[in-house]
């Protein structure tokens, strides 16, 4: 699997917990959905994502995943 492939897997995982945590424990849970959302629209125009760099130092290789 490719860098791009993992962030995007992350991302909608954590997506879906958030949304999880937020329905079965506490509505406060959304906060983290927020964070989410606003991390993958800044990581879009700034092509900065912590996330990534974790990813990349675990050695995952790059790619494109929209070849």
């Amino acid at each position: 699997m490719t860098l791009d492939r993992s962030v995007m897997l992350f991302a909608g995982i954590m997506t879906l917990l958030s949304v999880a945590l937020t329905w079965w424990v506490s509505p406060l849970w959304m906060w983290f959905t927020v964070f989410i959302g606003a991390n993958m629209i800044q990581s879009s125009f700034t092509g900065f994502c912590p996330a990534a760099m974790v990813m990349r130092k675990l050695g995952i290789k790059k790619g494109c995943a929209f070849e």
